[in-house]
């Protein structure tokens, strides 16, 4: 019976908005991003429930519509909640008329064409793109199938679908929607109602994660999730109106003239709502002077219930629960161990997230990152142990000195005084060791790589035998040291490496190019060196560290 699915049906399809209510509320941002389009569906479905599981087992479509319209009418919550009681209120009505034994496909094209037509009365500026479009685009289709001969499982899955691609459309119908990556939230909300409603008819009770039609291939659910990338929106100034206002409302004479009060409405504010019959209604308006509008209408009537919410608030906690959720999903769930580095250029921040460095922090000889800068970075890994690398002598105290501080997690320091230490520390890590195995093992690790680097003097100095330096001259360092002054760069390096090999011969050259040093120049120093060194095998790559237009290591 009519009756029974209905009595069935509409709880489970209410409980999946209600579970899915959040999920709806952040793509919430027509006609204000106030983020509570899933809750106050989900209050006004609810209201609905409690009505109709309070009549007897035995009571009529006629009582079973008017419970909907009475419960959905007092229960609406924010614009799309009075919204939806109308569509609720039209189809309800419209079913009244059905077979009780069970509603025709025709039946049921009746009842939608019936709730288009009580919501879109109800709304004085329907808007392309929401909702009401979504409900229309539903209703024009089961025109369509009533005149086909298909069963009545066959034409609520094609309903179904056809309200999911309704959805995917109102982008390209609402600017604000594709503006922000969202589908309109009110629509999606409709149409998830819909997919409960039929999966609960059909057996499926819950089943709203996998939704797939019996008689189309097509996905329309997962064609909606591909338009939705909900954008972080910090730019909203705000509605010219700043308070949504709704209220229950009783008026005190039979000649109540609607009309004259909804040109009221609508000169206090925007998306003015007045739905009901007399004597009983509901009010909905967003104004600046909500206590205007309340004095007004009790010249008229009674007003109860009465909803007062600041959207400007409203619209920046949704922007932080949207922010806070891309963090969590950039994030990704909490790892075991996570790794903090030190890198002075693009070249070595990148190789290092590709060995496994969670958290990259810019710095180096000339620009070390502070304690704080530091801390954040370890908080940030997203880790229950974290190893920092700072692979600097200048920043080695600073890391030590956040990883004491950090509470949120365990926290080590590996000293590594290059980012080339650091490649290799991060080689010998065991994901699944502990922090402690993991930092002696990197240590051993580190005591194997002995660093160079050239660079350019600033100032009048001395090398290492007390050799004099200019101001100007190409110096090639060793482990600190500076062993190699010259004029040119790819000469120091081929000198500082020779030193390097005759001092204690290695088998792999690891080295990094400056940003000031081109590409073609580069080349020609890797010709020079292979030369130099034909047993020794050269690991390149762009580091573009400033200052320094060559670093390497030697193990």
């Amino acid at each position: 019976m009519i009756t029974t699915v209905i009595r069935t049906c509409f709880p489970a399809a209410a409980q999946v908005v209600a579970d899915k209510a959040e999920e709806i509320n952040k793509l919430n941002v027509f006609p204000v991003p106030d983020g509570d389009t899933g809750t106050n569906m989900s209050l006004t479905l609810n209201t609905v429930v409690g009505e109709v599981e309070a009549l007897p087992k035995d009571a009529t479509m006629q009582e079973i519509a008017a419970a909907i319209t009475h419960g959905s009418l007092m229960g609406a919550r924010g614009n799309s909640g009075v919204i939806t009681s109308q569509i609720l209120r039209g189809i309800a009505e419209g079913l009244v008329g059905a077979r009780p034994s069970g509603a025709t496909p025709q039946d049921i094209a009746s009842a939608l064409r019936n709730g288009v037509k009580v919501a879109f009365k109800a709304v004085r500026k329907p808007v392309e793109g929401t909702i009401l479009t979504v409900l229309r685009d539903v209703s024009n289709r089961a025109d369509q199938l009533e005149k086909a001969k298909i069963t009545v499982p066959e034409m609520l899955d094609a309903l179904v679908i056809e309200a999911y691609e309704s959805v995917a459309r109102t982008p390209d119908l609402l600017p604000v929607l594709k503006e922000n990556g969202v589908v309109d939230s009110g629509a999606f909300g409709l149409a998830t109602f819909m997919e409960a409603f039929v999966n609960a008819y059909e057996g499926k009770a819950g089943e709203i994660s996998d939704f797939k039609t019996t008689i189309d291939s097509d996905d329309a659910k997962a064609h909606v999730a591909n338009v939705v990338d909900i954008e972080i929106n910090d730019d909203w100034e705000g509605s010219e109106y700043r308070y949504c206002t709704e209220f229950l409302f009783h008026a005190d004479s039979e000649q109540f003239d609607e009309e004259s009060n909804l040109r009221y409405l609508s000169s206090m504010g925007d998306c003015e709502l007045l739905v009901g019959a007399n004597p009983d209604y509901k009010i909905h308006v967003h104004t600046n002077r909500p206590d205007r509008v309340l004095r007004h209408m009790l010249h008229r009537g009674q007003i109860f219930n009465v909803f007062v919410h600041n959207m400007d608030l409203e619209a920046q906690e949704r922007t932080e629960g949207i922010r806070a959720d891309k963090q969590d999903e950039a994030a990704g769930p909490r790892k075991q161990l996570g790794f903090v580095a030190v890198a002075a250029g693009s070249g070595q921040a990148e190789i290092l997230r590709s060995l496994g460095v969670d958290i990259v922090v810019e710095g180096g000889q000339t620009m070390n990152p502070s304690t704080a800068d530091i801390l954040s970075a370890i908080e940030s890994a997203n880790a229950d142990a974290v190893i920092v690398l700072p692979n600097n002598g200048n920043i080695r105290m600073a890391a030590e000195a956040a990883a004491s501080a950090c509470d949120s997690c365990q926290a080590a320091v590996v000293p590594t005084k290059s980012v080339l230490q650091a490649f290799s520390a991060m080689f010998v890590v065991d994901s699944e060791g502990t922090l402690e195995d993991n930092v002696a093992e990197m240590g051993d690790a580190i005591a194997d790589v002995r660093d160079g680097e050239v660079t350019t003097a600033v100032r009048d100095s001395q090398a290492a035998d007390g050799s004099p330096i200019h101001a100007g001259d190409v110096m090639g360092i060793e482990g600190g040291a500076i062993t190699v002054v010259g004029s040119d760069v790819a000469d120091v390096t081929v000198r500082v490496i020779n030193k390097m090999q005759e001092d204690e011969e290695g088998d792999t050259l690891t080295i990094l190019a400056g940003s000031d040093l081109p590409d073609e120049a580069f080349e020609e120093l890797l010709e020079a060196i292979s030369e130099a060194q034909p047993d020794l095998e050269i690991d390149s790559h762009r580091g573009e560290q400033p200052l320094y237009p060559v670093v390497f290591s030697i193990e």
